[in-house]
């Protein structure tokens, strides 16, 4: 009995001291062959690639002060036609005048289990190549070989970096499962950074303190994740990087015998821009701007007349080469040269214009959609990355960006829209709300003929306005078949003679012809056709089942507006009329109608759908899936056509 108890006693304390054993930062776990046998994640069945291991590690050397960005992927692939984003990996390396990084230690393997072993296959130096973004970033870019659905994919690099006042930002939570993910940065004692942390997830290991490492003193911050889920995105909303778990840090100050501050307020920000050269001295270049005046525009009465008249000289004079950026790359003198240049000179040199004709002009540094909200609290430069034209016309702000060549004031491209951005005058910065009150519209228009086999033939257009036809321009220039082919695949239709175009005023239009022998069920002597056509509402996009955890985000407010005009073949009446519909919230934010009228042998059926704001609370998201479930139910009704 005794033994007994002391063999018990025994696995009790074995069980206490795994129990405790303490997390190990920056040892990745031995390679384990019965990983390449695994089917599916346990935390996603359905998810087509698993991270088995992710380590990002930062380290600022004491002694040369160079910045160490080490990282370490293992990632399990389940299917590898929905994984393509792990399969084909590019890395940064930024350069900066004499500031260059240097990239080193990259390894990289493909795991296959052959006869019941694992069998790596290299990534060879000869298959990686190097691509130039623009003149500070250059990519390194390599394709794993052998890929096949249960292969382990595994990498690791460094990079040295003089580039220590910004640690990249690492990304917790992503698209991809993780059953362990870890942040480290270590960091001189005399050298503080500012540890920014967002999101909701909470590390399961954690280490902020001071120890010795590396023969110095260091401050070392340490963060692990176990059984991260892969985020889950929710549709309306532009940019959900800003609501996932990451961490970034950038240099707050340094104290070699004397204290010396880095982090910035906007005013100390506005103040270097100035004193940049690639930003306020082109903005002294004021003989260029008096040069290049458009004729009449002292004459002009109004100083709208005026702002507008120069943007308009800007717009159509130059063109976007698609680069972002808050500083000018060539400067604003080759842009006058070539007419071709990156956001910052383009609207750079719109300020000094409006400068020059005696108008209130500033520019507006922002942070866009796809790079993420501006982080006010720790003002950074780094967190921007383009610049538009802010105007002040009778105590009013303004807004031009002379880069897109449908854009007018305060109605720019939906990218540019993110909530703030800093005005940064000769004498103070300005933190600036910024809201899109203009509305962008999209007319849908079928007009068609039910032909006496049976089969339906017409033209259809689709116009938007505002910030949407922007839109829609951008994708038709970055790839103008696919934006036609799209026509087609989302409607099953066979289009032909497709024509997209910008219209005089800016709207983007898509006219095309149709026909079909699909849209028609005949029942005896009845044809039973919903008078929509293709232009029905099938689906309720608002039909997250799970609480709504984030804002409803469009843009803009919206204004769409379906018609279909159908003309009846001759001999046939319409058995029964469909029933028309509005609906509309108590504050009149969101509202639907359907209805329905006949015109001697044509029907003609009218659905419009008005946003009134361009974002919208979580709290808003019933509202929102009840209209789209009337919407569907009414936009799928059908008539019959019985002949006479």
């Amino acid at each position: 009995m005794k033994k007994i108890i002391v063999l018990l006693l025994c696995s009790a304390s074995a069980i206490l001291i795994n129990a405790q054993k303490k997390y190990e930062f920056l040892n990745p776990p031995k390679f384990n062959d019965a990983d390449l046998s695994k089917a599916k994640s346990l935390l996603d069945e359905n998810a087509p690639a698993e991270i088995l291991y992710k380590s990002a590690y930062f380290m600022v050397d004491a002694s040369t002060g160079n910045l160490h960005k080490k990282y370490f992927y293992r990632v399990k692939i389940y299917d590898k036609d929905k994984a393509e984003d792990w399969l084909n990996l590019e890395i940064p390396i930024y350069n900066v005048g004499s500031n260059r990084e240097s990239l080193g230690k990259f390894k990289a393997f493909t795991y296959n289990l052959e006869n019941g072993s694992a069998v790596p296959v290299k990534v060879e130096k000869s298959s990686q190549y190097k691509s130039k973004e623009n003149k500070y970033v250059t990519l390194t870019k390599f394709a794993f070989p052998n890929v096949k659905n249960g292969s382990i994919l595994e990498y690791q690099y460094e990079i040295i970096s003089p580039f220590r006042f910004i640690i990249p930002e690492v990304l917790i939570e992503s698209d991809t499962p993780s059953l362990n993910t870890e942040y480290v940065l270590d960091a001189p004692i005399n050298m503080s950074y500012n540890v920014n942390y967002t999101g909701e997830m909470m590390p399961k290991h954690k280490e902020v303190e001071e120890r010795n490492l590396y023969g110095a003193q260091y401050k070392t911050y340490r963060f692990a994740y176990e059984n991260v889920k892969g985020f889950k995105t929710e549709k309306f909303v532009r940019n959900d990087r800003n609501f996932r778990t990451k961490i970034g840090a950038e240099l707050n100050s340094t104290n070699f015998g004397e204290l010396k501050l880095y982090s910035s307020s906007w005013d100390q920000i506005g103040k270097r821009l100035y004193e940049n050269e690639d930003f306020g001295e082109q903005l002294k270049k004021t003989k260029l701007a008096k040069e290049n005046m458009p004729t009449g525009v002292s004459e002009m009465k109004t100083d709208l007349e005026k702002a507008n008249a120069i943007f308009s000289y800007v717009q159509k004079t130059f063109t976007w080469n698609k680069d972002r950026g808050v500083y000018t790359e060539d400067g604003i003198k080759k842009l006058l040269e070539t007419k071709v240049g990156n956001a910052a000179e383009i609207n750079l040199f719109l300020v000094m214009m409006l400068r020059e004709a005696g108008l209130k002009a500033d520019p507006l540094v922002i942070s866009t959609v796809e790079n993420g909200v501006i982080n006010l609290v720790s003002p950074n430069i780094s967190n921007m990355n383009f610049v538009l034209a802010a105007i002040s016309l009778n105590d009013q702000f303004h807004i031009y960006d002379a880069t897109s060549k449908q854009s007018s004031l305060d109605e720019i491209p939906l990218k540019n829209w993110n909530q703030f951005g800093i005005l940064v005058t000769k004498g103070k910065s300005l933190q600036i709300q910024m809201t899109n009150t203009k509305s962008s519209n999209t007319f849908l228009t079928a007009n068609a003929k039910i032909n006496d086999d049976g089969s339906i033939s017409g033209t259809y257009s689709d116009k938007d306005t505002g910030a949407y036809a922007m839109y829609a321009k951008d994708n038709y220039d970055d790839n103008a078949e696919k934006y036609k082919k799209q026509y087609k695949e989302n409607f099953s239709m066979d289009f032909t003679d497709i024509n997209s175009k910008v219209l005089e005023n800016g709207e983007f239009e898509s006219s095309m012809k149709f026909s079909s022998s699909n849209l028609i069920d005949r029942v005896g002597k009845k044809m039973i056709i919903n008078p929509m056509l293709f232009l029905n509402k099938s689906s309720n996009e608002f039909d997250q089942v799970e609480a709504r955890k984030y804002p409803i985000d469009f843009g803009s407010p919206i204004t769409k507006v379906k018609k279909v005009i159908l003309e009846i073949p001759e001999g046939y009446t319409i058995e029964e009329m469909p029933k028309s519909k509005k609906i509309v919230t108590e504050d009149k934010e969101i509202a639907y109608t359907y209805s329905v009228e006949q015109k001697g042998n044509k029907l003609e059926v009218t659905t419009t759908t008005k946003i009134s704001s361009s974002d919208y609370p979580k709290e808003y998201y019933p509202a929102f899936k009840q209209i789209w479930g009337v919407a569907s139910k009414f936009e799928n009704q059908v008539i019959s056509l019985v002949k006479k």
